[in-house]
């Protein structure tokens, strides 16, 4: 039977992603292994391995096309022996092509004189809208967002009264598991209508476009289309600025004595047969190597808050800001406190760089305990 190729969940928090570019073509034979395409996030470009052997029967994604839904049926590969005929009732809008169910019986009327009503035949629910196929169905999201979630957690799920929109998942991908909707019913965290912190309230809306458009005089303006990377960042920013406290702090530090030690640890740095050196420290590493000595200080601030309770992390795992072609990226330097100036110049460059390129790995720039 052919084998659907689904568009992949990059990021825990991808849903959709743009389908870059095929480096597969159809009627190729594919590799366990082989790059089949490369992906675009709202982050970095990353290339998709085939996880079977068989051939490129159908592409139903074309290069280029944005916006594809996380596991959207994106290509087909056809098993040894299979030919073009194995492939009718594949699209792109749904996995698999499935088997028409069969039509539910007719309600049957009621006696003369019986009050109830004839029985409303309800339609059968998608797996992609909550369906447990191990058995029942699991509480839909109220905000209408996708939830990946194994048979088993939603059967638990809906068992234990869990809303499964709000248990944060541990397993591939974001995925919620048996385990993550077990500690949700233990610490009550996830039941309907518990607050949470994985659910902020809705922002209001702004402008509608068309009302922002009408302001201008027509031809006096181009419209540029948002990428993925635009549209995270203003709603990250949006976000944090009305449900984060903001306080600000400022002073001046004299940095002569800085500057000094600079130009000494450089100059002592060795140096290859073209003499080229081994590290040039920046001033921006002093200052991650700083911040992160600094919470080590001070652990109270190197915290992040949930609902349950404070993060108090033990090491510093610093965020540095990476401005890049049309946004900004932030790697994470991990356990800042324990590496030497040497070592986190040498990581920043290399992060700066694959930055810039989009080739970052989602791990390389989530989950930092502050930034810079």
């Amino acid at each position: 039977m052919p084998t659907p190729i689904l568009m992949p969940a990059l990021s825990p928090t991808m849903e959709k992603g743009k389908l870059a570019k095929w480096l597969k073509a159809e009627g190729d034979t594919v590799k366990s292994g082989d790059i089949l395409a490369e992906i675009e996030t709202d982050k970095a470009t990353m290339e998709v391995e085939a996880v079977e052997e068989g051939t490129m029967g159908k592409i139903l994604v074309a290069d280029g096309t944005d916006d594809v839904p996380v596991n959207q049926t994106i290509a087909v590969l056809l098993d040894e022996g299979e030919d073009a005929s194995a492939l009718e009732g594949f699209t792109a809008s749904a996995p698999a092509p499935a088997a028409a169910p069969a039509a539910p019986p007719p309600p049957t009327p009621p006696h003369k004189g019986e009050g109830s009503a004839p029985a409303v035949p309800q339609a059968p629910s998608s797996p992609l809208a909550g369906e447990d196929r191990g058995g029942g169905a699991a509480p839909a999201p109220a905000n209408g967002a996708r939830v990946f979630a194994s048979p088993l957690a939603r059967r638990i799920a809906k068992q234990e009264g869990i809303d499964i929109s709000l248990v944060k998942g541990s397993g591939p991908h974001g995925r919620i598991i048996k385990r993550d909707v077990e500690q949700a019913a233990k610490d009550g965290s996830a039941r309907a209508g518990a607050p949470t912190a994985a659910q902020p309230a809705a922002l209001p809306p702004g402008m509608a476009d068309d009302a922002i458009v009408k302001m201008y005089e027509p031809g006096t303006f181009d419209v540029v289309p948002h990428d993925g990377m635009r549209k995270i960042i203003a709603q990250r920013l949006t976000q944090s600025k009305q449900t984060v406290p903001h306080f600000y702090l400022s002073m001046d530090c004299d940095l002569e004595s800085l500057l000094a030690v600079r130009v000494k640890l450089n100059d002592a740095a060795p140096k290859d047969e073209d003499g080229k050196p081994a590290y040039k420290v920046s001033v921006n590493d002093f200052v991650i190597k700083a911040m992160a000595m600094a919470l080590q200080k001070v652990p109270d601030a190197n915290a992040s808050w949930t609902d349950g309770g404070m993060l108090l992390h033990k090491h510093s795992d610093v965020g540095v800001a990476v401005a890049i072609p049309g946004g900004l990226l932030t790697p994470v330097i991990r356990k800042a406190e324990t590496k030497g100036l040497a070592q986190i110049s040498t990581e920043m460059k290399d992060y700066a760089k694959r930055a810039r390129a989009r080739k970052l790995m989602p791990e390389e720039y989530q989950g930092g305990s502050t930034a810079v």
